[in-house]
């Protein structure tokens, strides 16, 4: 057997974790921490291979092995890896506390409502995502992804959450530090940093919950009478179900809404988890989104301005949404395509724009398919009938970045 110790956050190892142990693999702090059996063989942590090689020569010959990680070393954890190599049969894990159950424990929050996301040896764009589009997230740092650059990427589109760093938890040195991200990313943190938590504190204590982590929404292709609008310019629900099935938004995504109007697609999207930049020239069309956001419980970062221009200074998105625009429409979508790294939608009512859109998408190198969508809905007559009420028919364009192009790095 392989024995697996978590410790790390205030937690001791089992008495009897480390007896006859031949071989001990750790990280320097935890090897430090603990007294070795004599004779033991101690590895140092760096890079992952070299010690998985280790491993197997003991495990080969019966030899006893431990590995001490941090808090629990089954959530996120070194588990996966040694499951992956030499089967979860072999492994006799002992957790200990988690470096988020602890820094939720120090603030006196439960934490069956917060989504954790690890940005070590990962792409930090999906835990800043995370972090826009959920008020109570905790983010596991590396190395690129502190709290400095998490907070340089949030003091420009969620300036208002709170970052509390987490400091070297379980040790004489712990340290819980509350910050604004425009702080966060004036400072030099160190190693030490166990955990970042990003929190909306107005809703910081959540309502009571049946399923840990993020809710799911209760349908989507709401109805429009769910949204605030002018003179029925709102994206029909009908084009709205299939506008959000092309453009799957997930947790850890970004999705422009581009001319929002009402802001219908932004607020559906930032529901089923994505982060939103809705973008809108009209000054009463911001407010009505800023509105709509606030009615269903959702973060939308507005933008007021015209596209393209007001596009430049955003994050490169995973997906968008094009619902306005007149002659400068193809330029817009071509702007749009050339930032996203997964698919660009477009909604359009005119027949005369349907060309040169899909010149854009396919100029970009997406491929692209659309249809016309048609539909009528059920309206009463005198009488106690029925008739059907025809809506004005809608172009959608989709264009698909090949898989291959979609992983190329894109900046944030």
């Amino acid at each position: 057997m392989i024995t697996v110790v978590g410790t790390g956050t205030g937690t001791p190892p089992p008495p009897d974790a480390l007896a006859q142990a031949e071989l001990v693999v750790g990280g320097h702090r935890h090897l430090d921490a603990v007294r070795l059996p004599a004779g033991a063989e101690r590895i140092v942590l760096g890079p992952l291979a070299p010690a998985l090689d280790a491993i197997e020569e003991y495990v080969a010959k019966d030899r006893r092995v431990v590995v001490l990680a941090s808090g629990d070393p089954g959530f996120f954890g070194i588990v996966r890896a040694l499951a992956e190599r030499f089967g979860a049969r072999r492994l006799d894990v002992r957790p200990g506390v988690s470096s988020v159950a602890a820094a939720f424990a120090r603030l006196g929050l439960a934490w069956d409502d917060a989504v954790v996301v690890s940005a070590h040896g990962r792409d930090r764009r999906t835990a800043v995502n995370v972090c826009r589009a959920h008020p109570k997230t905790a983010v596991l740092t590396g190395p690129g992804a502190g709290p400095a650059e998490l907070g340089a990427a949030l003091a420009r589109t969620a300036p208002g959450r709170v970052l509390v760093v987490a400091s070297a938890l379980g040790s004489a040195e712990e340290r819980l530090e509350r910050v604004s991200p425009a702080e966060a990313a004036g400072r030099d943190w160190g190693t030490a940093v166990s955990v970042v938590l990003c929190l909306d504190e107005t809703g910081a204590l959540g309502p009571v919950r049946t399923l840990a982590g993020a809710a799911r929404p209760d349908g989507w292709a709401l109805d429009e009478d769910g949204f605030a609008h002018r003179d029925s310019m709102i994206t029909k629900f009908e084009v709205r179900a299939l506008a959000l099935a092309r453009l799957g938004p997930r947790p850890g995504d970004l999705v422009w809404d581009v001319g929002s109007g009402s802001g219908s697609v932004a607020v559906e999207c930032a529901r089923l988890g994505a982060a939103v930049s809705a973008v809108e020239k009209a000054a009463d069309g911001v407010e009505r989104i800023r509105a709509n956001a606030g009615a269903h419980g959702v973060d939308v970062h507005v933008v007021h301005g015209e596209a393209p221009a007001a596009l430049y200074g955003l994050d490169a998105p995973d997906a968008v949404f094009v619902g306005g625009g007149g002659r400068e429409l193809p330029g817009i979508v071509a702007e749009c395509a050339r930032r996203a790294r997964r698919a660009v939608v477009v909604a359009m009512a005119a027949l005369d724009r349907v060309p040169a859109v899909r010149a854009a998408l396919t100029g970009a190198g997406f491929g692209c398919d659309g249809v016309l969508l048609q539909s009528s809905r059920l309206a009463p007559l005198p009488g106690d009938v029925t008739r059907l009420a025809a809506a004005n028919p809608v172009f959608l364009l989709w264009g698909v970045r090949p898989h291959a192009v979609a992983d190329e790095g894109v900046a944030l």
